[in-house]
């Protein structure tokens, strides 16, 4: 697949597509600030201020087709996807609480197990929440709390032209029988590396390593990469042939991949190499693929060709633009 065929594959991907109407539910919402949220939409948890730390706080529902295809890890994935996101911020993880609304037992018990399982894996426990023992639909939501130093919190909208671009991926995984888009990298590994793997972000962001990043989610390693670029009012170039990959894994499956342990970062070239080695440390693999430029255009390369992916000056992902940044992280960075 040549890299024109690549993007218009990518460019109606429903991983990518069904993110557009976050800008319309966003849109409902009344503009009311408050000077202790420091960050909210665009980022993978809202941003709020706690004495000399930040309390980051996040949700996810899992998707209808998944809790068709595969109860038991919808429940898994809703406790992952939830670490994965205060991970991503440069935050601890503390509790959860879950929203579990079921018509079929049989569905309800798979996805508790998977929650379980999910629960002993990263060790953090659910609180509370609420049941919906009478539906007519099975549905599962998950919302979680975590902390961070202020000073290390790592955000999306901050990405700076000039930047390398990081991908970060534990290769050590495979695609579930049911889900030809989910990388599971965690269910077969030990707790131990999975809880140093999440703990990692931490330490990047507490080291000041970053300048921007994003947990690998549904719109796979580029989109992902472009809503971080989006949010930031950016940019950048990336080489398809630099992104680690597993040698015998489909390229254009690759780039569509939810991925168990992955992230995207923007950093100083001065830093590269040290985020990498720490990846290297917990068994993720991580490399520069590109850089963060100023022109609105996520630009792929593939074997001296080249392709737009997205023109954010006319294209949108989620929408969420700099305009959404709370005032205090436009003038400082970071708040």
């Amino acid at each position: 697949m040549n890299v024109q065929s690549l993007v218009a594959d990518l460019k109606k991907y429903p991983g990518i597509t069904r993110k557009k109407t976050i800008s319309d539910v966003i849109g409902f919402f009344p503009s009311i600030s408050h000077p202790e949220v420091l960050a909210a939409y665009g980022e993978d948890a809202a941003v709020i201020a706690h004495n000399d730390d930040v309390l980051l706080l996040a949700a996810d529902g899992i998707m209808e087709s998944l809790m068709k295809s595969n109860p038991y890890y919808a429940g898994y994935f809703a406790v992952l996807v939830n670490v994965n996101d205060i991970a991503a911020m440069g935050g601890t993880p503390l509790a959860m609480v879950d929203i579990i609304s079921m018509k079929d037992e049989k569905v309800c018990g798979q996805v508790m197990k998977g929650m379980e399982a999910a629960v002993k894996k990263f060790g953090v426990p659910i609180v509370g929440g609420h049941t919906h023992p009478d539906c007519a639909y099975n549905a599962i939501d998950v919302a979680i709390l975590g902390t961070a130093r202020r000073s290390g919190v790592i955000y999306s909208h901050t990405a700076e032209a000039g930047d390398d671009i990081i991908m970060a991926m534990d290769l050590d995984g495979f695609f579930p029988l049911t889900l030809p888009y989910a990388w599971d990298t965690t269910t077969r590994k030990d707790a131990a590396i999975c809880r140093q793997q999440v703990c990692l972000m931490s330490e990047i962001g507490g080291r000041g390593l970053v300048h921007a990043g994003k947990d690998i989610s549904n719109p796979g390693c580029v989109g992902t990469l472009g809503m971080l670029l989006e949010t930031s009012g950016k940019g950048g170039i990336v080489d398809i042939g630099r992104i680690p990959r597993p040698p015998k894994e489909d390229l254009a499956q690759w780039l569509k991949a939810y991925q168990g342990c992955g992230f995207v970062l923007a950093c100083d070239s001065s830093r590269s190499k040290d985020v990498i080695d720490l990846y290297s440390t917990v068994g993720v693999t991580a490399a520069v693929v590109g850089k963060v430029d100023a022109t609105k255009k996520l630009v792929l390369r593939q074997d001296g060709e080249e392709a737009v992916l997205f023109d954010f000056a006319s294209e949108k992902i989620t929408g969420c633009d700099p305009n959404m940044v709370p005032e205090c992280a436009k003038r400082t960075g970071k708040c």
